[in-house]
């Protein structure tokens, strides 16, 4: 029997999804003072939830207050003033959709220009080329006393998210952030119990769901983002993910979204290093139409959907919740419409410039133009050009990095 888009899924922490279309995790870049959400992400977050989506997934909150993939990110830590948070999940649930946390360290990709560390599993930097390779530090292979204070700040950060009013956590395991460096050998070159088998590089992850669950009520979500596979020659791959998915399912974990790439191999953006998840929609469905086959764990599958025939494909796959980003960027509201049997009025063109890099970038740019857009209550313009839209956002960037860099040190 096919199950609809609107029906409701009751996840095993006991929260109820009004439907199956989930806002997939978008990295916002609009932390305003003390890296905490503001006005814009609070008016974001109210659209969104009035859009009719079951689930909102925030983008990226750092754990680590020295390691942001950028000077725009979102921190919550112990020393973090969590009335902004409560905003922030307050206006998300106003219309009754549930509102997860991301959480993530970014581990090595960190740009060069940013204060703060730069930390791996090992001490492989990313390759982009001699063209883009230089932008990245260089990272700092993590002590035994760094993986665990990690682990704590994982913890911290959820139960913090517990408090602000939030229905769970996403543990951010893909898109070669730390916990994804960790999973993959092309990133983990360790040789003691955090590196080697795949037993020992998920140890990270498997500690730190383990910790966040020891910290929060049960009735409180923690699901896990990871990667269906690398998109690299000798990377993370299916049968990895399939092999973590089991590691998963006796810690407590709620679903599992499934995605795939990272800086090196942008596949999330349709732009894999290696050539594959060329077609235009659900980049990922044919590998999570064989995982779900094995996982116990209900599986959410995100990556290139923009239409409700996609979204009903991916659903009729065995996949139990559907997760959109950018179609939600240009038209927040698509849910409502989807229900009214009605077509987004507009899309976002891909960036089809031939440097992978540049055009992933750019892509994400004008990505963030819309949300800043729909935040202050304005329509989005999918026809900016996106070299204007990256323009843009590094200067933003640039004003930002100063703010944090001065934040930073008093921090210290």
């Amino acid at each position: 029997m096919s199950i609809d888009l609107y029906s409701p899924l009751e996840l095993p922490s006991g929260l109820v999804l009004s439907n199956r279309l989930a806002k997939a995790a978008m990295e916002e870049g609009m932390a305003g003072f003390d890296q905490a959400p503001d006005g814009r992400l609070v008016e974001l977050y109210r659209t969104w939830g009035a859009g009719g989506a079951g689930m909102l997934i925030t983008g990226n909150v750092m754990v680590h207050a020295e390691a942001l993939t950028g000077p725009r990110g979102v921190v919550l830590d112990d020393a973090s003033d969590l009335g902004p948070f409560l905003a922030w999940a307050s206006a998300a649930k106003a219309q009754g959709s549930a509102i997860l946390m991301q959480i993530s360290h970014p581990g090595r990709q960190v740009y060069v220009s940013m204060p703060g560390v730069v930390w791996g599993p090992s001490n492989i930097a990313v390759d982009l080329g001699p063209k883009h390779s230089k932008r990245f530090g260089k990272p700092t292979p993590m002590t035994t006393d760094q993986i665990e204070a990690t682990i704590d700040r994982f913890a911290t950060t959820a139960r913090l998210a517990e408090r602000a009013g939030f229905d769970g956590v996403e543990v951010h395991a893909a898109h070669g952030y730390l916990l994804s460096q960790f999973l993959s050998p092309l990133a983990n070159a360790r040789t003691d119990d955090w590196g080697g088998s795949l037993e020992n590089r998920a140890r990270l992850l498997l500690e730190v769901v383990r910790r966040i669950r020891s910290q929060v009520k049960p009735t409180f979500t923690v699901a896990v983002k990871l990667n269906s596979a690398d998109f690299q020659r000798g990377g993370f791959d299916e049968d990895d993910a399939r092999r973590v998915i089991e590691m998963l399912e006796p810690l407590g974990v709620d679903f599992v979204e499934l995605s795939g790439g990272s800086y090196e191999s942008p596949a999330m953006s349709g732009r894999p290093a290696d050539g594959r998840t060329a077609a235009r929609e659900a980049y990922f469905l044919e590998m999570a139409t064989d995982l779900v086959k094995t996982s116990s764990l209900p599986l959410m599958l995100t990556g290139g959907i923009t239409l409700r025939r996609t979204a009903e494909q991916v659903l009729a796959s065995g996949v139990a919740i559907v997760g959109m980003g950018t179609a939600l960027a240009v038209t927040p509201d698509l849910p409502q419409r989807w229900q009214r049997l009605e077509d987004a009025p507009r899309t976002l063109p891909p960036v089809s410039w031939s440097d992978k890099t540049l055009a992933s970038v750019a892509g994400m740019a004008l990505v963030r133009y819309q949300l800043r857009r729909i935040a202050r209550g304005s329509s989005p313009r999918v026809r900016t050009h996106p070299a204007w839209a990256l323009a843009a956002d590094q200067r933003a960037n640039s004003k930002a990095l100063r703010r944090y860099r001065t934040w930073l040190d008093a921090r210290r």
